[in-house]
This record gives C-alpha cells, sequence and structure tokens, in this order.
C-alpha cells in the first residue's frame, strides 16, 4: 500500500496578497530545485504577478510545496498551471499530485469551463497524463530541458 502524503495547510493568494515571508518562502523553494538542482535560468518572471500562488507547509512551518496558476491570456490563451514544485524531501509520496490536484481545483473554480494548459517536463508526461493532461506538441527544449506542452480538458 503506498504512503499518503503528509497533510500540509494549502494557502492560496494572488501575488499581491502574499506577503514578504510567504513570497521569500516561495522563490527560496523554486531557487532549490529550479536552478540549484536543475540548472540556471530566470525563475521569477512577470508571470508571477498575475497569478494565484499555492502554497503547502508542513505542521513544522516549513513550505514543502508550491505552484502558480496564471491569468488566461498571460502565457497562452487559457490558464496555465507552472513551477510546480516540491521540496526535495517532500517527493515519492503522493505531493505532487495532492499539489496538482489543488491547481486544477482553483482553475475550475475561478474559469470553470475552461481548458487547462501546461509546459511540462517530458519526464513527467505520463504523471501528468494521469491527471487527465493530453500532449498536445512535439517535445521542444525550455531552458535547456525537454519540454512538452499539455491540455487538460473540463469533462
Amino acid at each position: 500500500m503506498a504512503a499518503l502524503p503528509p497533510v500540509l495547510r494549502w494557502t492560496w493568494a494572488r501575488f499581491d496578497d502574499l506577503g514578504v515571508h510567504a513570497l521569500h518562502d516561495a522563490l527560496a523553494l523554486r531557487c532549490k530545485v529550479f536552478i540549484l538542482e536543475q540548472g540556471p535560468y530566470q525563475d521569477p518572471d512577470s508571470a508571477d504577478k498575475q497569478s494565484w500562488h499555492l502554497l503547502g507547509y508542513d505542521d513544522a512551518g516549513a513550505l514543502q510545496a508550491c505552484l502558480r496558476v496564471v491569468d488566461p491570456g498571460v502565457n497562452y490563451p487559457e490558464p496555465s498551471i507552472g513551477r510546480v514544485v516540491t521540496a526535495r524531501a517532500a517527493r515519492g509520496g503522493g505531493m505532487g499530485r495532492a499539489l496538482m490536484v489543488q491547481g486544477l481545483d482553483r482553475c475550475r473554480q475561478v474559469w470553470p469551463g475552461r481548458a487547462v494548459r501546461i509546459s511540462a517536463q517530458a519526464h513527467l508526461q505520463r504523471f501528468y497524463g494521469s491527471l487527465g493532461f493530453v500532449a498536445v506538441s512535439d517535445v521542444y527544449l525550455e531552458d535547456g530541458i525537454p519540454h512538452i506542452e499539455m491540455l487538460w480538458s473540463p469533462p
């Protein structure tokens, strides 16, 4: 039997409502994974300011997972989910799935009936496919990492 992911306290906020501590936590976690683990690229970008941000804190107050939901028309015509990240210690136990479920739920609440687009790292295509995303592009390089565009359509 697979272990259940730890319970996190989920917090949604628009960029202007994050507060400096939550913003620092999110950027620090993103930096650890996207820059130190995966290689340098410009992580904070203008899309951050036009997004919902989801942060998942453990009982000790440490950020374990976060993502952003970017407004339609910023990166794609559809709302998009990106900067999906879990702390190294939180991986492998279902945290990424719980994070994405929260992200899709927010998209359904804010933009009911709309499709959601992602630019997924290609090696995670099966994971995102298990959540209902379908590949809609060939594999391409983004910041030196193979990616693929995927689309989730509402039932």
